[in-house]
Parts: structure tokens; C-alpha cells; sequence
């Protein structure tokens, strides 16, 4: 658990920065500085063969994932739910070798004015901010931890996963899939998309913190601001 009582140094920052280009994605590479980041020594399963066929011209097979094809039921689920445990075991573990050395001390003092005002959330939850960017799972494992040692209360955690259910692993599932609609063009050569890449990010990030305020908006209205100004307090002594 984070010592809140533990000096912010040159080190933490050190630790900060390494955690946000790790979990950013911004080194994501099968060239030597890929081993910097998240995704890339996460990895992915290898494929099987699902079927064997012979055409006439040869033998020919079809390849499929671990969980295979036409899965249903408990057992489907299992198997969905065992390709995510490396993902959040290493997410943990990065975590918590980052936390050592003073990473979530430096986020909560750097990020913390930031984060406040624009959803109501701790500058402790940055590095998972950064994480559900990439990989939903990682985000998700970081915020859930964040929420077993005391560092964000319930509601807090309410309204940080608002913002990390709204678009989901923005970046990767947009470059990976959405990207290529800017890449089509109409039968007279003009764009299919007139607005940019850069432009669709912006939007879906900012609507990210839109979502997480309207749950903001309605816990205040169902719950009242209670809690919320006691974090407020917690977090102004911490910072000090």
C-alpha cells in the first residue's frame, strides 16, 4: 500500500515517466525499444490448426485462437476469461514495482489538480487513466487495486470506471479498426471521411470525461456531494 506520508522525489518522477511511456503505448514496436512497453511484452497466444483440408492443390489449413470456434456457454467464458489473467497479472505486477518506487506518490501530487476538477477522481488513478487507453483489462486490474488499498473511495471508483467503460482501449481499438475508414476514399477520389484521425481521437477522448461527469452529475443528485468533498479534504492534506 502507498505510504501517504512518503516525500515526492526526483526518483518518484523518474518512476512516473517510465510508467506513462510503459502503459502509453507510444513505444509499441517489434524493434528493440518495444521491451519499454506494455503491449508488446504482453504478447498474444499462438494459433492452432482448426481444420485440415485438401482441395486438389495441396493441403490446407485453418487457423484459429485458443479458445477455438463455436465455444458457448461456462466453458466459452472460461477460456475468454484465462486470456485475460496474464494481461492483469503483469498489469499488477508493474504496478506494484512502480508504486515502490514512489510512481502513484508523484501521479497523486502531479495529477491530482488535474484530475479533481475535471471528474472528481484522485491523481492516483493517472497510470490506470493511461493503462485503459490501451488495454481495458490492465485499466481495469489497476483501478480495482487502487479500490482494495483505500486510495480512491467507492465513488470515486464509480466514476473512474464511467470513464473507462465510454470507448473502451481507446487507442488501440481505434488504430487497430477505425483508423481505416479515414483510409477510404469515393469513387471521384475525395475522402469517404472529411474529418481527421486526430480530430476522432480529440472527440472520443473528450467525451470519455463527458460520460464520467453526467454519472458524476447523477450520483450528487441521488446520493448528495458528501462524499465527494470529504475526498476533496483527504486528497488536499495528502498533497501537502
Amino acid at each position: 500500500m502507498t505510504d501517504k506520508n512518503r516525500s515526492v522525489t526526483l526518483g518518484s518522477y523518474l518512476a512516473l515517466a517510465f510508467a506513462i511511456v510503459f502503459f502509453s503505448g507510444l513505444l509499441q514496436s517489434n524493434q528493440w525499444y518495444g521491451v519499454f512497453d506494455f503491449t508488446t511484452l504482453n504478447g498474444s497466444f499462438g494459433t492452432m490448426v482448426q481444420s485440415v483440408s485438401d482441395s486438389g492443390d495441396g493441403i490446407k489449413t485453418a487457423m484459429t485462437d485458443m479458445r477455438g470456434k463455436g465455444g458457448n456457454g461456462a466453458r466459452d467464458g472460461f477460456l475468454f476469461a484465462l486470456t485475460l489473467i496474464p494481461t492483469v497479472m503483469f498489469a499488477l505486477g508493474m504496478i506494484n514495482v512502480l508504486e515502490h518506487y514512489g510512481a502513484l506518490d508523484a501521479a497523486r501530487k502531479l495529477l491530482t489538480p488535474l484530475l479533481r476538477p475535471l471528474m472528481g477522481v484522485p491523481g492516483n488513478t493517472g497510470l490506470a487513466l493511461i493503462a485503459s487507453l490501451q488495454s481495458t483489462d490492465a485499466g481495469a486490474a489497476m483501478t480495482r487495486q487502487l479500490k482494495d488499498e483505500g486510495l480512491i473511495t467507492q465513488r470515486e471508483t464509480d466514476v473512474f470506471t464511467m470513464f473507462q467503460f465510454s470507448a473502451g482501449a481507446t487507442i488501440v481499438n481505434f488504430f487497430s479498426s477505425g483508423a481505416v475508414l479515414f483510409t477510404l476514399a469515393l469513387a471521384d477520389g475525395t475522402p469517404a471521411v472529411s474529418a481527421s484521425i486526430g480530430l476522432a481521437v480529440i472527440v472520443m477522448f473528450a467525451f470519455k470525461f463527458v460520460g464520467a461527469n453526467l454519472f458524476r452529475l447523477y450520483l450528487n443528485l441521488t446520493q448528495g456531494k458528501s462524499d465527494e468533498s470529504t475526498t476533496t479534504t483527504s486528497v488536499q492534506e495528502q498533497a501537502k
